[in-house]
């Protein structure tokens, strides 16, 4: 468990600490204000159980001192090590709208990226909507920048188009030379990504 202290101009007046830990069974019934955003990718039950079983160490949760939770953070590792491709994944991060601005999301993909580094991993990786600009710039801010552009990689809904996604990248320190951030000179497909 980490204990941060917020240092940012309080917008929410009762949140003066948050603690990072690990995420829980039990969180499971108690972050639907940070799944209620429209720009957070929301799966089954299975999907969440999945990664706290597999990968319990990129599962992070953001807790108010109240016991509220504030956002998470959800990823794994991947890839190949002789291909140079072994990675971490950014699968989920969302800050529920009353927690941002306050330098959440930037702590929890710094502990993503700790742990990506601790397994040895060439870089992480994540997916970002083309038009959800601000999370674009935000990774860009923490030093991702685009590796390629997925066409259609996100399902859209009431009849609307299919989604561009951006496939974003951050070398980590065993990729010396920065070979797994040179951007694709094309857009791929979903069915291309490896």
């Amino acid at each position: 468990m980490i204990i941060i202290k917020n240092t940012q101009p309080q917008r929410h007046a009762s949140v003066t600490m948050t603690t990072l830990r690990a995420f829980t069974c039990d969180d499971l019934f108690k972050f639907n204000n940070i799944n209620l955003d429209p720009l957070t990718e929301t799966y089954g039950i299975p999907f969440y159980l999945q990664y706290l079983a597999h990968w319990p160490e990129y599962f992070i949760v953001a807790e108010a001192p109240g016991g509220e939770l504030m956002g998470y953070i959800m990823g794994k590792a991947e890839g190949l090590v002789p291909k140079e491709e072994w990675h971490g994944h950014v699968t989920a991060l969302s800050v529920a709208p009353e927690f941002r601005r306050l330098g959440l999301a930037a702590k929890l993909m710094e502990m993503l990226e700790e742990i990506s580094e601790r397994k040895d991993a060439f870089f992480v990786d994540l997916f970002v909507r083309v038009s959800n600009q601000v999370a674009v710039n935000m990774y860009k801010q923490l030093g991702y920048s685009v590796y390629r552009t997925v066409i259609e990689y996100y399902s859209a809904s009431n009849g609307e188009p299919d989604e561009d996604a951006y496939d974003m990248r951050k070398a980590l320190s065993r990729d010396t030379e920065k070979k797994s951030i040179i951007p694709l000179p094309h857009p791929v497909r979903p069915e291309d990504i490896e």
